[in-house]
């Protein structure tokens, strides 16, 4: 149990510095943009080195009027849900996980929802009208967009007859991809309006409301929320390709399995990183209409097909 608690906390804490260096390099790449491939030199490898001395080096301040303790909570808050959720998640076959658990799916969803009381306390204790704001606005898009991204995964363990994660790729067969196809595309575009992730990113828009519930925050606490970010992109690859991909399924996935894990959360991140560079946010009000006129009946008509197939199977 030891192992698998220090090789969770490794992949914790080397994954998500590795999409933060990525979408450096591939924004660089997509936009022309010069400034990253300096530093260190060769392909600027050391671009997230300085931007660990950069937060390091930055004064770390309190508001007067700020709730010091909840203040300085919140980063924290916000950062460890996505360490609990990975401890679930299945990396290969033959008990490669933390920890299984029995209603894995239920868990992980719950503990991502988790997330969001660190945007709202850092809102509320920062004493500013702006993080204030902010922060509602992030509860308000985590409301509209966890019910589409619920009934997705509940379309997933419908077909599966299980809500354990290790079950449903037990369960899984090839044919699932195109038949799972819409739920799929559902659970990941409703993933990334919960981690605010462009073009759902109006919460922390600098260009309106001057990042958000995060206005106030310098120094490290600060960068804790761009790692709780990055974090948050590994497990909802993680679990896209899980429920959707397969996971560790794949040619030679009796040895190499946990590989085929590492790739396709890999893709579904430059995926990520891809809309970043692509798309302009959406404003405020067609965020929420898209969610409730666009996502929500999609996954409805997904658990209704899963019904469908599953009646016809039986």
């Amino acid at each position: 149990m030891v192992l698998r608690a220090v090789g969770v906390l490794v992949v914790f804490m080397v994954l998500p510095l590795t999409v933060g260096q990525a979408e450096h390099k591939v924004m660089a790449h997509m936009q022309g943009r010069l400034g990253p491939m300096y530093a260190g030199g060769f392909h600027g490898w050391a671009q997230l080195v300085a931007d660990g001395v950069k937060f390091v080096q930055k004064e770390d301040i309190v508001p007067t009027g700020a709730d010091r303790r909840v203040f300085q909570l919140a980063p924290v808050v916000a950062l460890l849900p996505y360490l609990v959720v990975l401890i679930a998640i299945p990396v290969g076959p033959h008990g490669f996980v933390g920890a299984t658990v029995d209603a894995g799916l239920f868990f992980v969803l719950a503990m991502m929802g988790v997330g969001v009381l660190g945007s709202l306390m850092a809102g509320w204790a920062s004493a500013n009208k702006f993080s204030l704001l902010g922060a509602l606005r992030s509860a308000a898009q985590l409301m509209a967009y966890e019910l589409p991204m619920l009934l997705a995964a509940a379309s997933v363990a419908m077909a599966a007859g299980t809500v354990s994660l290790p079950g449903l790729l037990s369960a899984f067969h090839w044919w699932w991809i195109p038949w799972q196809l819409v739920g799929g595309l559902v659970f990941f575009t409703a993933g990334l309006a919960e981690l605010q992730r462009p073009p759902f990113d109006m919460p922390v828009a600098d260009s309106e409301i001057i990042f958000g519930a995060y206005t106030e925050y310098t120094g490290l606490r600060f960068a804790l929320f761009l790692l709780a970010e990055y974090a948050g992109i590994v497990v909802l690859c993680a679990l896209t390709s899980v429920l959707y991909l397969g996971g560790w399924h794949g040619p030679w996935s009796g040895s190499v399995g946990w590989l085929w894990t590492l790739v396709k959360t890999g893709l579904l991140a430059f995926v990520v990183i891809w809309l970043r560079v692509s798309y302009p946010r959406l404003r405020e009000d067609q965020l929420q209409k898209f969610a409730w006129t666009v996502l929500i009946p999609l996954s409805l008509l997904q658990i209704a097909l899963t019904g469908i197939v599953k009646v016809v199977i039986s």
